[in-house]
């Protein structure tokens, strides 16, 4: 087992993902230290760990680097690691640390010292560079053996489009050459799958600057996916006792601020705009939930009415920063398939599991197998991030783990992550390249009723709070489209395919038949159309391959005669088939998909 060093004195093995991160974080420091002797008088922002690498945001004092740079600056890191290099920890006084960095002239360091309580700060010294870190890192810079950097983007100063613009490069290393040849394939089958260029191949959504950035537009085969994506779901919940509810795309502010979002989501929010005539203030809905809230006030409730159920596909809208913006998984407006559950105390274990059953059922249908249940807690040292009392808090975690532990479910526990108002339960899922997503949802929330006064009568006559759950299955339409397409490479069971049959005629001469067999297609309620275009059979499969039509129907002479269609299911060869039969045939495909 391959195992890494840490300065704290633990040795810890490779697979940990806490001691990638660590090795990742240190590799940052040693790229500061290459830039640093590459471009005397850089300055530096932070240089974080993340999933998959690392990343420093850097001030090159008006100069630029280019793509071009970034082997030079792998070159010198190589060079550096080879050198014996060791991370060693020091603590100064903030006073101290201030001074240094002062007198190196890096007033961003300088900037985030002043923002730290008093007391004793750490700095971490690789060779001829002292970065102001928290720690823990590797003990050995030699343990870097292989460099990439991957990207260079650009970064706001602190996310502030008002502050300094850095240049953010990102990179990843690897204790052995082999990892990084193997995560640069990949990497490139990566790019293969990346759902943006998928969905200008699929002919399934798009973006326009005049309408405005995050802010994506359905073409009209991505608008049948996502409603037949949605119909799934809804048919599903109305089986289980979900009532659809419909809310408007905005709000009063004051709305937001009884719920608390405005408070600790309002610099994330689109600022609010006030009416001309009245003076009173609405924003764009960022969140559901206290929508939902007041359809829950609004008429008397009963123990006996309880669980109620509200689902809403519900657009909302978040202001995202220009940079952050990623296709459909980092997007301004999103749709989330929201639900919330007002039940009795001593019902929600049991709702819980029910919602857990709801997103098993949705993964399995879907073929995400492998993944992970992230219990998000909060951290008990930083409370002033969250809203309600230690007992409802209390309450809520220990309701998650003990239907986490029922169900069996993996997982593994993030202090730290809860959402403002309740902790919740995370669904993290690895796609068919290993990569994870963090995709379904479920929340357990004391507050929001308290914040709202929700109540129901019980049944020896007294008021009572109820708990709130909140869930999404797919978490957002747009950004389980953009992983469910990453993961099937765009090859969408049948059921889903927005085409789900092309009718091809081998010739003009048999355009009429085709379009005979499509009309019986579709009614049987198969999504079906024809291709009659007037070129060669192999140049039309070819163009219907970049739509990943799952199903191809080949008519000719021999079929028209015969009343049968020639079928090839994902490029292969499923025969002969009368009309019927392949109706038949179809549906059972469907059907065994969704069993």
């Amino acid at each position: 087992m391959l195992t890494i060093a840490i300065t704290d004195g633990t040795v810890r093995p490779w697979d940990d993902e806490q001691t990638r991160r660590i090795f990742w974080h240190s590799s940052a420091h040693l790229m500061a230290e290459a830039l640093e002797s590459l471009y005397p008088g850089v300055k530096f922002g932070v240089g974080p760990a993340v999933e998959n690498g690392f990343y420093y945001d850097v001030d090159f004092g008006g100069n630029q680097i280019t793509e071009a740079d970034l082997s030079k600056i792998e070159q010198k890191m190589i060079e550096l690691a080879r050198g014996k290099e060791t991370f060693e920890r020091e603590e100064v006084s903030k006073a101290d640390a201030l001074d240094y960095f002062t007198r190196k002239g890096d007033k961003y360091k300088c900037e985030l010292i002043r923002d730290l309580e008093d007391g004793t700060i750490t700095f971490y010294r690789n060779g001829a560079f002292t970065d102001l870190c928290r720690g823990p890192h590797i003990k050995h810079a030699d343990d870097i053996k292989a460099v990439k950097l991957t990207a260079i983007a650009g970064a706001y100063w602190k996310g502030d489009q008002t502050r300094e613009q850095l240049t953010r490069i990102y990179g990843i290393t690897f204790p052995k050459k082999s990892m990084l040849d193997e995560y640069l394939v990949v990497l490139e089958e990566a790019k293969k799958r990346d759902h943006r260029k998928l969905g200008r191949e699929m002919e399934l959504f798009t973006f326009s600057p005049r309408v405005g950035l995050g802010l994506p537009l359905w073409l009209p085969r991505g608008s049948v996916m996502r409603y037949t994506l949605e119909s799934f779901l809804r048919r599903k919940q109305a089986e289980i006792g979900y009532l659809p509810v419909v809310t408007p795309h905005i709000g009063s502010k004051d709305l937001y601020v009884t719920s608390g979002h405005y408070a600790k989501y309002g610099a994330d929010s689109f600022k609010p705009i006030r009416t001309p005539q009245e003076g009173e203030e609405y924003m764009l809905k960022p969140m559901n939930c206290p929508h939902h809230c007041e359809i829950f006030r609004s008429s008397p409730r009963s123990y006996r009415d309880l669980p109620l159920r509200f689902a809403e596909f519900g657009t909302v809208y978040r202001y995202e920063q220009s940079g952050e913006l990623h296709g459909l998984t980092r997007v301004r407006s999103f749709t989330q398939d929201d639900a919330h559950l007002f039940c009795r105390p001593d019902q929600l274990q049991e709702e819980f599991e029910k919602v857990i059953d709801l997103i098993l059922y949705v993964f399995r249908t879907l073929k995400f197998d492998k993944f992970i249940a992230q219990v998000s807690l909060r951290d008990p040292d930083n409370k002033s991030k969250y809203i309600g009392t230690d007992e409802n808090w209390d309450k809520a975690e220990k309701a998650i783990v003990e239907a986490a532990e029922k169900k069996g479910l993996d997982t593994v526990v993030e202090t730290g992550e809860a959402a403002f108002y309740g902790p919740k339960l995370d669904f993290m899922v690895k796609d068919a390249i290993g990569r994870k997503w963090q995709l379904g949802t479920i929340q357990v929330d004391y507050n929001l009723p308290e914040r709202f006064e929700l109540e129901y009568t019980d049944a020896d006559g007294s008021k009572r709070r109820p708990v709130m759950i909140h869930r999404a299955p797919f978490g957002s339409i747009e950004r389980f489209t953009a992983v469910l397409l990453e993961h099937t490479a765009g090859h969408l069971p049948v059921w889903l395919a927005p085409d789900q049959v092309k009718v091809l005629p081998v010739s003009e001469k048999y355009a009429e038949y085709a379009e005979k067999v499509c009309d019986l297609l579709k009614n049987s309620d198969i999504r079906a159309s024809v291709d009659s275009r007037n070129e060669t059979l192999g140049k039309r499969i070819r163009e219907i391959a970049l739509l990943r039509v799952p199903v191809l129907v080949i008519v000719g002479e021999k079929e028209e005669a015969d009343g049968t269609v020639s079928v090839r299911r994902n490029g292969a060869d499923a025969g002969s088939m009368k009309v019927d039969e392949f109706i038949t045939y179809l549906k059972s495909a469907v059907a065994e998909e969704l069993a």
